[in-house]
This record gives structure tokens, C-alpha cells and sequence, in this order.
């Protein structure tokens, strides 16, 4: 319990795709792949591409919005906006910093946060320590990515799995025992080389051989980030719920981030979780980094799944290579009873 005797929970959610639908059958003829091994091996079947007109700030400020009407809160409430994403407009200003100012946040400080897939995770636990240390009130923590940008469409190893999208969370106060209970943040920086992006910083700047080589698209060694995967959100998991004292059969969900729907199904043998406990959208939306999990977080809170006092355990995992756990009791937000 913080020190200060707040806790910090979520009081509305937000999410936003692009209307536009890239199915399996159609990347067969783009790229020499078939619907069925990427069914087989992914769990995906279709996933949303940004317009060429939009940005990853165009998909996180609807997604914002939705969030704030969920609330009930104005943007002059929000007191700080943390934008999670791995694709941002421009390496600065920040992405949080064009969102502030489109939403009309005037009052708000504004970061990126870089933690690859795990992103998301890892700003809504900076959001929750600046909301339950009694600095701030209000924090709007942003997953938003626009992969597609970034992805080679002739790599059939990577460009079958991510998609476009956003989620959004208010942080706020919520009542005792409830809110995030436990969190754990950890990284192996020594398998950074198994999922990055080789060009565009100080150690490669753009140059003509950096395009001509590729060295600007997302790389992945999908066997190897799976092996970790599994491996430390599985440990961390496990963790959390002893820090909490929780047994596994006290937990009534589990949101991981939806990359691949086996790596999913290792996450809920780990914890004996019966599938119906676990939530997925990765046949949908394929994998959208940090936008997956309060994607998949609404969606179940929409069609009422999640109930008042439900023990949530949400677990990523990224480019770092990065991993974060954090468990939540559910707060009715939209009970009226705040």
C-alpha cells in the first residue's frame, strides 16, 4: 500500500483502430505466405493499417478522447499524459506533446516512453506512482503505434503479425483495496539484437546505405523473444500473485499482450488458467505493441466480462528486451459509486 494511503487505479478507457482491413488472404498476394500457416502459427486473421494521412498522435488523440468521455472528466483535469509507443511522430517534440495540445490538456505535462511492447505497462505504472504519491490527480496514460510504417512487406516473418491501433487509460484514485496492487518491471538488455530497429539513431544515422540495406524496418528473432517470453512474464506472474497473496485459483483474468496466440496459450498453462479466462483479440488486430493490452482491457470492460473486485493479472513483454507484470482488483468505475 503507498505511503501516502492513495491508490491508483483506472477510471475509463478508450481505444481506436483504423477503418482499414488487412486480411490474411489479401497479404498472400503481397508476400509469399498463406492464411493457414499464419492462423497456425500466430492466432492472427486480420489486422487494422493507418491511412497514409494518419500519424500514431491521430490514433492516440481518439483514443484519448474516448477515454476522458469514459471518465467524465475534461481535459483541463488531466494533469499529466505519458505516450507509450515505439513509433512516434517525430524523435521530438514528443507524441505526448502533440496530444496534449490537440486535446486541449493545457494544464498537463507531456512524455514519450520507449520500453518497446511492454510500453504501455511499464507508463501505467509511472502514472500510477505520480497519482498515488498526491502530486497529481488525473494521468493519461497512451499505448499508440503505427507498426505498419516500420514493417518491411517483404519480410513474411515479420509483416504478418503487427497492426495499427490505440488504447488509453485514466489513472486516478479509487477506493481502498482496490487498483494496482502489484507491479514488477524488469529487462535483459543483452537480447536487444533479437527484436530492434538498426537505423535511425545516433549510432546509424539515416544515410543511403541504411535505406538501401533495409536497416530501418523492425527486426525480430521470433524464436528467441518467444523463449523469453514465456519464460519472465511467466516468473513474474507467478510473483506478483505471491507478493499479493494470491493462489492461482483466486485470479479471474488474465490480458497478455496479444503477440502471438501461442505464446498466449503458454502464458495461461503456466497459471492453469482456463482459456475463457484469458483474453484475446490477436486473431483481430494482430499484435499493436503497446496498444494491445488496454485494447483487449476495454473490450472485455465493454461487454461487461470484468466485474466489480475481479483479481486482474496483466502481463508484456518487448524490445529491450523488456518484460512487466501488474496486478489489479477491478474497480466498477461505471457503477456511479466513485
Amino acid at each position: 500500500m503507498p505511503e501516502s494511503g492513495i491508490r491508483a487505479g483506472i477510471l475509463g478507457l478508450g481505444s481506436y483502430v483504423p477503418e482499414k482491413v488487412l486480411t490474411n488472404r489479401e497479404l498472400e498476394k503481397m508476400v509469399d505466405t498463406k492464411d493457414q500457416w499464419i492462423v497456425t502459427m500466430t492466432g492472427i486473421r486480420e489486422r487494422r493499417i493507418a491511412s497514409p494521412q494518419q500519424a500514431t498522435s491521430d490514433l492516440a488523440l481518439e483514443a484519448a478522447r474516448k477515454a476522458l468521455d469514459d471518465a467524465k472528466i475534461s481535459p483541463a483535469e488531466v494533469d499529466l499524459i505519458i505516450v507509450a509507443t515505439n513509433t512516434p511522430d517525430h524523435l521530438f517534440p514528443a507524441t505526448a506533446c502533440i496530444v496534449q495540445d490537440r486535446l486541449g490538456a493545457h494544464r498537463a505535462g507531456a512524455f514519450d516512453l520507449l520500453a518497446g511492447c511492454t510500453g504501455f505497462m511499464y507508463a501505467l505504472s509511472v502514472g500510477a506512482q505520480f497519482v498515488e504519491s498526491g502530486m497529481y490527480r488525473h494521468v493519461l496514460v497512451i499505448g499508440a503505434e503505427t507498426l505498419s510504417r516500420i514493417i518491411d512487406w517483404e519480410d513474411r516473418n515479420t509483416c504478418v503479425i503487427f497492426g495499427d491501433g490505440a488504447g488509453a487509460a485514466i489513472i486516478g484514485r479509487v477506493p481502498e483495496g482496490y487498483g494496482l496492487i502489484h507491479t514488477k518491471l524488469g529487462s535483459d538488455g543483452s537480447g536487444g539484437q533479437y527484436l530492434d530497429m538498426p537505423a535511425g539513431g545516433s549510432k546509424m544515422p539515416a544515410c543511403r546505405e541504411s535505406v538501401d540495406n533495409k536497416m530501418h524496418f523492425l527486426r525480430m528473432n521470433g524464436r528467441e523473444v518467444f523463449k523469453f517470453a514465456v519464460r519472465a512474464c511467466g516468473d513474474g506472474s507467478l510473483e506478483a500473485l505471491k507478493s499479493a497473496g494470491l493462489a492461482l485459483n483466486d485470479l479471474d483474468f488474465l490480458i497478455p499482450h496479444q503477440a502471438n496466440i501461442r505464446i498466449i496459450e503458454a502464458a495461461a498453462k503456466r497459471l492453469q488458467l482456463p482459456m475463457e479466462k484469458v483474453l484475446v483479440n490477436v486473431d483481430r488486430f494482430g499484435n499493436t505493441s503497446t496498444a494491445s493490452i488496454p485494447m483487449a482491457l476495454e473490450e472485455a470492460v465493454n461487454r461487461g466480462s470484468i466485474k466489480d473486485g475481479d483479481n486482474i493479472l496483466m502481463t508484456g513483454f518487448g524490445a529491450g528486451l523488456t518484460w512487466a507484470v501488474t496486478l489489479m482488483r477491478w474497480y466498477d468505475y461505471r457503477s456511479g459509486n466513485r
